[in-house]
């Protein structure tokens, strides 16, 4: 039986507690939250936390000192360690230690630009010295009601979370305060099943920060590649003809696309997909959709031209430099340039040259506005080129390593949809890692 349906009161309709309770499947019981274990507890924060909030240094304070736990960093992470704390404030002795953060204390941030974001907990687990900042409000924990790793990510689920949302006040940043806090209950589970939770949650933690070096680790390695072989410092076997420079405009035919008024609905939701740099920033190398696509009415009106498959997009606006590779026919806005390669210069191995160009290239750019690029300015691109055997070659090579770090990305990917579902079990008791308490039997 759904406990999620269970749990829903209709007041409209009339609430009858003996149907409800009848409801409920044994060993549960039905509670302000939703349906929980019987041997949960409900508390309410004010029980288990004494809250305070955080210190305003004078600005030249900021910069150096003891590490500094600001807003951002109960948003970002449930687990804070130190290292991730890059704020710094110097404060007199007095004032350090009254707002100091203990090992075991939970930060929540008071304020955000938006509602989702208001609230958030997290608990320092680290052991240097750290202060926690005036949009912070510390909560100490009180008694032994609760595991320090366990709250962490008990305390940003969702029953947590729809409490704390619509405390948020405020027209233009969202604010709580410490009286909404206190008012906020959570559901707790003996210590034994809190340090059961955590320890699962903790290793799949474990095995995301692991896939995570691991990525790193593959990217860097990529780029000290793409440095090595797209220079020619480092030769692939068997090749051994001399490179040479080359313009771009001479290896490949450009234009660039065009945009159909937005206010014309017949212009759009077509079958002709029509490339924006978003799609190119979200898409990846090989773009086959696009989150706009335009009817032949829209297309025939704009200055938009077809590319077809194997045409190299690059960015001329905003994300300047921006590559991609056409997966299949397809048209552009006037912001990306269509490049299409002559038989003497592999697609692929441009793709790869003008990422590798990018922080360069950004410099480039003409200056208004925002930096832009022109039509003419990469035509006059020049690039020092091996034969295209060679250029298909070393294309390969980055495409294999491209294989290597999205494979590993969509494995990272599942383990953080199945922490999710796990969380989704573990935290709502749907799911048991020790024998439910039963009357009569201490509880740890």
């Amino acid at each position: 039986m759904n406990r999620d349906a269970m749990a829903v009161r209709d007041a409209s309709a009339g609430y009858d507690l003996q149907a409800a309770t009848l409801a409920v499947p044994d060993g549960d019981k039905q509670t302000e939250v939703g349906v929980i274990p019987e041997d949960w507890e409900l508390i309410r924060f004010r029980e288990i936390f004494e809250f305070r909030n955080g210190v305003n240094a004078d600005k030249s304070s900021y910069g150096h000192g003891v590490r500094f736990i600001n807003v951002l960093e109960p948003i970002t992470y449930s687990h804070i360690y130190g290292p991730e704390i890059t704020g710094k404030v110097m404060l007199p002795e007095a004032l350090a230690v009254s707002y100091e953060v203990r090992q075991g204390d939970i930060l929540f941030n008071r304020t955000s630009e938006t509602p989702d974001e208001l609230g958030f907990a997290s608990v320092y687990l680290g052991v240097e010295r750290v202060v926690f900042g005036g949009f912070v409000i510390r909560g100490r924990p009180v008694g032994n009601k609760l595991d320090s790793t366990y709250a962490g990510y008990a305390l940003r689920a969702p029953y947590v979370r729809k409490q704390i949302i619509p405390m948020g006040q405020g027209a233009i940043r969202t604010n709580i305060g410490q009286q909404n806090l206190s008012c906020v209950v959570a559901p707790v589970p003996s210590l034994a099943e809190q340090r059961a939770i955590a320890t699962a949650l903790g290793d799949v933690d474990a095995l995301l920060e692991g896939l995570d070096r691991l990525i790193a680790k593959k990217r860097d390695l990529k780029q000290a590649a793409m440095q090595q072989l797209l220079t020619g410092q480092t030769r692939l076997p068997g090749f051994e003809r001399k490179w040479e420079m080359k313009r771009l405009g001479d290896l490949a035919a450009m234009g660039s696309g065009g945009t159909p008024l937005s206010t014309v609905p017949a212009y759009y939701g077509g079958d002709i997909p029509w490339v924006a740099i978003s799609d190119m920033t979200q898409g990846g190398k090989i773009l086959e959709s696009t989150e706009r696509n335009l009817t032949t009415l829209g297309f025939a009106n704009s200055a938009a031209q077809m590319f077809p498959a194997g045409t190299v997009l690059y960015a001329m606006y905003a994300s300047l430099g921006e590559c991609s590779i056409a997966g299949v026919p397809l048209c552009s806005s006037q912001a990306i340039l269509g490049i299409r390669p002559k038989n003497t210069l592999s697609p692929e191995f441009l793709y790869h040259h003008l990422a590798s160009l990018k922080s360069i290239v950004q410099t480039l750019g003409q200056q208004g506005t925002q930096s832009n690029l022109n039509k003419g300015m990469v035509q006059d691109f020049h690039l020092k080129l091996p034969h295209v055997t060679e250029q298909i070659a070393i294309a390969a090579v980055f495409s294999d390593m491209d294989a290597e770090i999205e494979s590993l990305e969509q494995r990272r990917a599942k383990s953080a949809a199945l922490k999710q579902a796990m969380m989704q079990e573990l935290l709502t008791g749907r799911t048991r890692l020790v024998e439910p308490h039963r009357e009569g039997v201490a509880r740890a």
